[in-house]
């Protein structure tokens, strides 16, 4: 039997990733003999602890709160769905924005935002704790599963794409993948299309959690004119439709709405700037890949809308104080106790006390405390401090009122 193959690069633009056009891997590997460069990041991406890890970690709700909350691992491959989409009809490569979707979100905390801001708090005396550097750190160093390297090897392009954002003082110590933040250079194509999919399927999708959790109303939404004028058109087509069926054909037209109007206008953009490769794209000063100005403000209202509304509710506050709480107990007993960890994270934490002292020290417990599941971390503080943090109660009391 013939097998035809099809080249990665076939029906790409010019200024898309090309695999021959890549920086490459910091560790050359041979080729693989069916499988292109970014297919092989997709694939160790997918295979790797921390991918599977992220089923037990929240996007806005404890994992405890629910089965029908988003957690990360959802939430990342609602982004990767939503990026190839957009990837191909804009002749991008599919692959690569995809394994920059799956991984990253892998340098996550446990407990959302809540978590990151916790451990950030905790290591400010060592330069302070960033998830998109810690995605980044979890494939070129934590991943611990191949003879000849540390982490996952992914190609220059994947892991420009997972950083999406960084301060200047860690971009010095990143070599060429940081300069681009030195030099306010742009992104790849790709990665510039995997972030602003992360924005996308945060907004629309936490409208369809906080209405499903009883912590947004339609009547609030109804001010949101993205929310609206789709919600009121599905009821017009569908007077008789359920609610839960009204919620998600609203949700579904909001985000054909914003990946259609992110496709033409990027399309119009690049089609008149017409860049020769993805190194002229590099080079230009502002992002290729956008909302045209009306849809901006748009998809602006409803995210400023989900940060006053629903990231702010007094219930997610309260759940966000627990959490904190907890991240907090967790890093300072482990800072006092390395053996209070599992032995090679503690081995971990005194060689990296032996070469940086305290700072060395403090990284290995982040890099352990941010690769916690929720449930993992409450089984570690319920196990250290001897009681529950009550966040498994709050959150019972949580589904017995909206589910």
């Amino acid at each position: 039997m013939n097998v035809h193959l099809v080249h990665p690069g076939e029906g790409m633009a010019p200024w898309a990733a090309w695999e021959t056009l890549s920086l490459g891997r910091e560790h050359p590997e041979p080729s693989h003999p069916y499988r292109g460069e970014y297919q092989r990041d997709r694939d160790r991406i997918i295979h790797s602890t921390a991918f599977r890890r992220l089923v037990y970690k929240t996007q806005v709700f404890v994992n405890h709160e629910g089965d029908h909350y988003r957690t990360r691992l959802t939430h990342s491959l609602e982004v990767a769905q939503i990026a190839r989409t957009a990837a191909r009809c804009l002749h991008l490569n599919e692959e690569l924005v995809e394994a920059i979707c799956l991984a990253h979100d892998l340098g996550h905390t446990p407990f959302g935002h809540a978590g990151q801001e916790a451990l950030n708090a905790c290591m400010k005396p060592w330069g302070g704790f960033e998830h998109n550097l810690q995605s980044l750190r979890v494939v070129d160093e934590l991943e611990e599963r191949y003879a000849g390297f540390r982490g996952l090897n992914l190609t220059y392009e994947t892991r420009e794409g997972i950083l999406k954002h960084c301060s200047k003082r860690n971009a010095k110590a990143l070599g060429d993948l940081g300069q681009r933040f030195l030099s306010r250079r742009q992104p790849g194509l790709e990665a510039q299309l995997a972030n602003l999919a992360d924005e996308i399927a945060y907004n629309n999708h936490d409208v369809d959690d906080g209405l499903r959790a009883g912590l947004l109303t339609e009547d609030e939404l109804a001010g949101v004119e993205l929310f609206s004028s789709h919600w009121e058109s599905v009821r017009e087509a569908h007077p008789r439709i359920g609610r839960r069926e009204l919620v998600h054909e609203t949700v579904r037209a909001m985000i054909n709405e914003v990946v259609t109007d992110l496709v033409d206008h990027s399309r119009t953009t690049l089609e008149r700037v017409h860049p020769a490769d993805a190194d002229a794209v590099r080079r230009q000063s502002r992002a290729m890949i956008d909302f045209s100005r009306p849809t901006a403000k748009r998809h602006r209202a409803l995210k400023s809308f989900l940060n006053k509304r629903l990231y702010r509710h007094e219930r997610v506050m309260e759940m966000t104080e627990r959490a904190t709480a907890v991240v907090t107990e967790l890093f300072t007993r482990f800072m006092d106790d390395v053996h209070a960890m599992p032995r090679s994270h503690a081995d971990r934490a005194l060689e990296g006390q032996e070469s940086a002292g305290d700072a060395g020290r403090a990284r290995a417990v982040a890099d352990y405390v941010a690769g916690m599941t929720d449930r993992y971390a409450l089984s570690a503080y319920a196990r250290l401090v001897g009681e529950s943090p009550d966040l498994e109660m709050h959150a019972q009391l949580m589904r017995d009122q909206h589910e």
